[in-house]
């Protein structure tokens, strides 16, 4: 039920009104001044209040701006014995939703009442949205428990709250995009955009019309003026993906932003100026890329203030079991497919892949084995063919997978797995628990394809 409060120091008015708004199914409440009016106000949740602009102990009109300072979502009708024009436009600028005048517009309340009621739910709703859509963004909706990944976190959280430079790195689908979208949530450029754009998508006179736009003419196509992603991302943050992929020329050019801000369209002369926040991923390592000349030195050393690498899945395998569950809960929603029980074997069967797409990877092997199944169970017959044909292949050559217990080889593997996964990946430790030498234990992750 909606509630309005109405303040207005007479009774016979509160009383009228009260009823008349009551009979509209609304929650009505009153106050006879505006300290009361505000008492109610701290203690309970208003939609609508209906105020007088003569009140005992202030005036409607700057009550409007001290509630809608405070309470932002709150519309007021003002009501006024007698109607002038400046009380009227300051109303308006304070954030009044309309100002009326008692007696001759008695009957526009109703209608007006409804209207605001109708602003304040859409108003709700926006607010409801972009809170679920800054969750989705958030550090807090990364998962994951592993010690390597929280440690990854904190990184990013601590640099989250300045405007430097960030450099991502780390292999294909490590989630880079995520933690990029997670640093602008949780900076104080939250409020406006977050643009993406991976270099590897475009040649490079595409790239640098999408990055810094381009004037009517510019070239064979170019029929209007078009603003660049720089230009949309203005005093927010611009994310460029992969960009150990752009070309040399272009490099340079990004480089005049880093240090002057500035930018020279497609096809213009004079120089547009950005304020913008550049976080930077890549998969490569950009030090050999320098060396191969590939990667101007200048320019890396301008992106990487702050790095931040991001680690493979076969470093964090405690949190398989946690994103898998994550991902067939989205997809049985998505496909209208309930499953009701997951088996140890399919989680450790996930637990054992080596993961080289990492997180996509995953994501992908979970969506085709929700379409796969043909009951309410996901099980090592639910993987799809390839992953079972790699579980096969690292279990027996000629044994079933049952028998695969007597064979040292595979207890050796499942042994270095569940060390691996008591040091969240970490293979230091892990080479001292198993007491073996770190190459040693190299030589047998890649021999058991680990």
């Amino acid at each position: 039920m909606k509630k309005i409060l109405i303040i207005d120091d007479e009774e016979k008015i509160r009383t009228l009104l009260s009823r008349i708004i009551g009979l509209e199914g609304f929650d009505v409440q009153q106050a006879g001044d505006c300290k009361t009016g505000l008492n109610k106000l701290e203690r309970e949740d208003f939609d609508v209040i209906l105020c007088d602009v003569k009140l005992p102990d202030g005036n409607g009109v700057e009550l409007t701006k001290k509630i809608k300072d405070k309470f932002p979502l709150v519309e007021i009708i003002l009501l006024t014995a007698y109607g002038n024009i400046p009380d009227g436009v300051q109303a308006i600028k304070n954030g009044a939703f309309d100002y009326i005048t008692k007696g001759d517009d008695n009957n526009k309340i109703l209608p007006l009442l409804h209207r605001a009621v109708e602003k304040v739910d859409l108003a709700k709703r926006v607010v409801q949205l972009e809170k679920r859509l800054n969750d989705r963004h958030s550090f807090e909706n990364i998962i994951g428990k592993s010690k390597i990944l929280l440690q990854t976190i904190d990184l990013a959280r601590k640099v989250a709250k300045t405007d430097t430079t960030v450099l991502l790195t780390g292999e294909t689908g490590t989630g880079k995009e995520v933690f990029a979208q997670a640093i602008h949530q949780e900076s104080n450029r939250n409020k406006q955009n977050f643009v993406a754009i991976n270099c590897s998508a475009f040649s490079k006179d595409l790239l640098e019309s999408e990055m810094f736009g381009h004037k009517a003419g510019a070239f064979t196509g170019a029929t209007k003026d078009q603003k660049g992603l720089f230009e949309e991302a203005h005093n927010g943050t611009i994310f460029l993906d992969e960009i150990g992929e752009m070309a040399i020329e272009l490099q340079a050019k990004l480089l005049r932003v880093l240090e002057t801000g500035e930018f020279i369209k497609v096809g213009e002369n004079k120089p547009t100026k950005v304020n913008v926040r550049i976080i930077t991923a890549t998969n490569r390592e950009l030090e050999k890329e320098i060396q191969q000349g590939n990667f101007r030195e200048d320019l890396f050393y301008r992106i990487a203030i702050f790095q931040i690498k991001l680690p493979p899945l076969r470093e964090r395998v405690i949190d398989i079991e946690l994103l898998a569950k994550c991902f067939i809960n989205s997809f049985a929603l998505k496909t209208n497919h309930k499953i009701v029980h997951i088996s140890d074997d399919f989680i450790e069967a996930l637990k054992q892949h080596s993961w080289k797409g990492n997180i996509r990877e995953l994501k992908n092997v979970i969506e085709r084995s929700v379409i796969l199944t043909d009951n309410e169970a996901l099980n090592v017959d639910s993987l799809p063919l390839d992953l079972q044909q790699f579980i096969d292949k690292n279990t027996s050559s000629n044994q079933k997978k049952h028998s695969s217990t007597f064979d040292l080889s595979i207890a050796e593997k499942i042994h270095i797995h569940k060390v691996l996964n008591y040091t969240n990946g970490n293979k230091t430790e892990t080479a001292k628990l198993l007491n073996i030498a770190l190459t040693t234990l190299y030589r047998k992750l890649e021999e058991y394809k680990i």
